[in-house]
């Protein structure tokens, strides 16, 4: 069950929300204020949080700012529960990297709603891209396989794995330095003429003119970008 932490310094509405939350499906724990929700966080790692914006110090808006800083919890979905529904506050706590605002009073059964989207949001945000598109060009990452006006294109690893590099960056120059760290890897030493090679194998396989390339493109002196 995906885990739910409640930070309010009301128990009422700890307990109303988190037997909502049991009611909906999900794991949840209790805190009264923001330290003991970070210290919380800290041991174990929930899939969101709802945050009381009025808690005694640190607020939730300070909370707020703690998690979005860390790289280890920048990516917790956080809903901000408060009583205060200016517009103005909305902005606030939405600029600050809460993803969803709730006005006290609140029905349980929306806040639990708004929890199971935001997690959606966040799942889908996360899920890594599997299939890559260009025109005619298309390519299938999990199943390792290029395609091109519905014909099979055979591709060898580095080839795939530098085009698979490209399409994932596409509109942006990389450099022959970062293609080489990207696909080769660290432990590779060879010379950046090894890309340069790749790039017109792979250019005479997935273009419809490898002597004037469509796709993959030259920046002079730079390296190569994919169009947009």
């Amino acid at each position: 069950m995906p885990l739910v932490y409640i930070a309010d310094d009301e128990p009422n509405i700890r307990r109303l929300v988190a037997f909502g939350l049991k009611d909906s499906g999900f794991e949840s724990a209790e805190f009264a204020d923001g330290e003991t929700l970070l210290a919380g966080i800290k041991a174990r790692k929930p899939d969101a949080v709802i945050l009381d914006w009025m808690m005694p110090p640190p607020d939730g808006l300070a909370v707020c700012r703690t998690l979005r800083a860390s790289a280890d919890t920048r990516d917790i979905p956080i809903l901000m529960l408060t009583a205060r529904g200016e517009e103005i506050d909305k902005v606030l706590g939405l600029e600050l990297g809460a993803d969803d605002y709730i006005v006290k009073p609140f029905g349980i059964k929306e806040l639990c709603a708004r929890v199971r989207a935001v997690l959606r949001r966040t799942e889908r945000a996360q899920e890594p891209e599997q299939r890559l598109e260009a025109g005619s060009l298309q390519v299938d990452i999990a199943r390792h396989m290029v395609t091109k006006n519905d014909t099979k294109i055979e591709l060898t690893a580095k080839e795939f794995d530098l085009l698979v590099m490209l399409m994932k960056n596409r509109g942006k120059v990389l450099t022959r330095d970062s293609l080489l760290d990207k696909v080769w890897g660290v432990e590779y030493f060879g010379d950046t003429r090894t890309v340069d090679v790749h790039v017109r194998y792979l250019r005479q396989k997935v273009e419809d003119d490898p002597d004037h390339p469509a796709l993959i493109q030259t920046v002079r002196g730079v390296g190569y970008r994919f169009t947009e």
